[in-house]
C-alpha cells in the first residue's frame, strides 16, 4: 500500500524553509481516526479538543498519528507520519507520481467512495450554505473513464527538475535535471518530470516523452524560469473524441533552426497529428491568449463532436476537458430545461456556445451571453458551420450586459441556463435573473458552495426541484452539479 513516509518532502516551500522557526508550535495527535473528506480534498480528523484536523495524504477510515503543519482558531493542518489502520476504502494509487504530483489527489481512494464523498459534498453546501429545501438528490453519474478521459493536458519544460526523494538523500550529483511534466504544487518554479501520465490517452505520452528525448538528444535548451532563458517553455495536447490532435509548442527563444528542427521531427514521428502549431512567447507568464499562434502542419483546428453537432476547437478554445462526460452533462442540462420548442432560451456564460447549440433544436431560440469575445466568435463560426439558425451571440460583462435594457430588446426568456465560473454569478446578475422571472432555470457548477449561496438569492422565488451531481473529473474531488429551478406560483 503506498503511503506517504516524508513529511519535510511534502510540505510546501515557505512551510520547508520555516520548519525550523516552527518547530515548537508543532504538535502531534495520536490514533487519531480519520472520519470524512472535506473541502479540496482534504481528509478530515478530529483533534483531543474537538478541534477538526485537515489531512492531505489519509483517506477516510484510517487511524494515524499526525503532525501539525499549521494551527488556526477553529482547526489544524496536517499530515500523518504513521498508519495504525489502513481504511477499507483505500486503493493502489495507479500513477507512480502519485503523492508529488499534486494532479490526481484522489488517487488512493477506491472510485465509488469517490463518488459517496463528492455527492455529499454537494448536498452538505446545498443545505449548510443555501438552506435549501431539496428533493431528492439524483444519485451522482460517475464517469465510465476513471483514467485517460482528459482531452486537454499542458506540461511545462524546466532545467531543474524537481529532485526525488532519494536524487536528495544519495548526496550525489545529478548530471540530469530537464523535465517536462507538471508543477510541483505551491512551487512556480519546479517541475515534476513525468513518466506516465494516467489522464490524456495515447498517443499523448509517447508524444511528449519523443519530445524530450529528442530534444535532449539535440541539446535543445530547456526554460529556466529563474533566469528567464531556455528554448522549450510548454507543452500543449489536444485529444478528440473525433481522433484528432493537436500539439502546440510554447518557445521562450526565438531560435528558427532549432525550432523547426524539433518540429519536422514531430510531423515526421507522429503523422497522426492533426494540426501542429507552436507559439513564441518571450513574456514572463507562459499565457498563449495574448500571443500569436502560428500553424506549423496541418489545420489550426480540430473538431469535436456530439449528437452530430461539430465543434471547432483551436488552441485558445475552451471545451470542457472530459468530451464523453461532458455529452452526458449537456444531456441533463437539456433534460432539465424540458424544452417543447416555443420557448425562448438564454445561455448564460455560453463560452463558445455548445450548450446553447445542443439545446437549439428543442427550443424556438436561444441567446447566449459570454465575456470572452474569442469565444463568442467561436460560438458563432461553430453555429454556422452546424447550420443552427436559432441562436444568437453576445459578448460583453455579464453583469453590464444581461440588464433590462438587453431583455427588451431580445424579449423575456422562458427559461435560462447558467453556467458561470468558479466563483460563480455576480449579485447583479442574479438580481436580474429575478427581475427576468424564468419559468426555469438550470444553473450548471464546477463549484456547488457558490452555487449555494446564489441559489439561497433565488430562493424566496424559486423552488429546487431537481439536482444531479456528475463527475467530471475522476480520482480528484472536483464535481460538477445541476440544479433545477423553477418559480413559485
Amino acid at each position: 500500500m503506498y503511503i506517504f513516509t516524508s513529511y519535510l518532502f511534502f510540505m510546501e516551500t515557505d512551510d520547508y524553509f520555516c520548519a525550523m522557526r516552527r518547530k515548537n508550535r508543532q504538535r502531534t495527535f495520536e490514533h487519531v481516526e480519520v472520519v470524512d473528506a472535506g473541502a479540496k480534498g482534504k481528509a478530515v480528523g478530529k483533534a483531543p479538543d474537538g478541534r477538526v484536523i485537515f489531512l492531505s495524504n489519509a483517506v477516510p477510515g484510517d487511524v494515524v498519528d499526525v503532525l501539525t503543519t499549521k494551527k488556526r482558531k477553529a482547526y489544524f493542518e496536517g499530515k500523518a507520519t504513521k498508519f495504525h489502520t489502513l481504511s477499507d476504502k483505500r486503493t493502489e494509487p495507479k500513477c507512480e507520481h502519485f503523492g508529488v504530483c499534486g494532479g490526481c489527489k484522489w488517487q488512493h481512494m477506491g472510485y465509488e467512495h469517490q463518488l459517496y464523498f463528492k455527492q455529499k459534498e454537494v448536498e452538505n453546501n446545498l443545505l449548510r450554505i443555501g438552506d435549501l429545501e431539496l428533493p431528492a438528490i439524483i444519485p451522482i453519474l460517475g464517469s465510465q473513464k476513471q483514467y485517460f478521459y482528459r482531452n486537454k493536458m499542458e506540461f511545462s519544460f524546466s532545467s531543474s527538475r524537481w529532485l526525488t526523494e532519494e536524487e536528495i538523500k544519495s548526496e550525489e550529483e545529478i548530471p540530469d535535471r530537464n523535465a517536462l511534466g507538471f508543477h510541483i504544487p505551491g512551487m512556480w518554479d519546479k517541475i515534476l518530470d513525468i513518466e506516465q501520465c494516467h489522464l490524456q490517452q495515447d498517443p499523448s505520452n509517447a508524444i511528449r516523452k519523443e519530445i524530450k528525448k529528442f530534444a535532449v538528444k539535440n541539446g535543445l535548451s530547456f526554460y529556466n524560469p529563474r533566469q528567464q532563458e531556455g528554448l522549450l517553455r510548454t507543452l500543449m495536447l489536444r485529444t478528440a473524441s473525433t481522433g484528432e490532435i493537436m500539439v502546440l509548442l510554447q518557445f521562450f527563444e526565438d531560435t528558427k533552426d532549432q525550432r523547426e528542427l524539433l518540429l519536422g521531427h514531430i510531423q515526421q514521428s507522429f503523422p497522426e497529428i492533426t494540426s501542429l502549431l507552436y507559439v513564441v512567447n518571450q513574456k514572463s507568464n507562459d499565457t498563449i491568449y495574448d500571443q500569436e499562434v502560428i500553424c506549423f502542419s496541418g489545420r489550426d483546428h480540430i473538431f469535436e463532436e456530439m449528437e452530430g453537432l461539430q465543434f471547432k476547437i483551436n488552441a485558445k478554445s475552451f471545451y470542457q476537458t472530459n468530451s464523453s462526460q461532458a455529452y452526458e452533462l449537456y444531456k441533463i442540462t437539456r433534460d432539465f430545461a424540458g424544452l417543447t420548442g416555443d420557448e425562448l432560451v438564454y445561455d448564460l456564460y455560453t463560452g463558445t456556445g455548445t450548450i446553447a447549440q445542443f439545446v437549439a433544436k428543442g427550443a424556438k431560440k436561444v441567446i447566449g451571453v459570454e465575456s470572452v469575445p474569442e469565444a463568442i466568435s467561436d460560438a458563432k463560426a461553430n453555429a454556422k458551420h452546424n447550420n443552427i439558425s436559432n441562436v444568437d451571440f453576445y459578448v460583453g460583462d455579464m453583469k453590464n450586459v444581461f440588464n433590462k435594457d438587453f431583455i427588451a430588446q431580445h424579449g423575456s426568456p422562458d427559461v435560462v441556463i447558467t453556467d458561470p465560473p468558479r466563483d460563480g454569478m455576480h449579485k447583479l446578475v442574479v438580481e436580474q435573473l429575478l427581475q427576468a422571472a424564468p419559468d426555469k432555470i438550470v444553473y450548471v457548477s464546477c463549484n456547488s458552495a457558490t452555487q449555494a449561496r446564489d441559489l439561497a438569492l433565488m430562493k424566496e422565488d424559486y423552488k429546487v426541484t431537481k439536482v444531479q451531481p456528475v463527475d467530471m473529473f475522476p480520482q480528484t474531488f472536483h464535481v460538477e452539479n445541476v440544479v433545477l429551478l423553477e418559480r413559485r406560483v
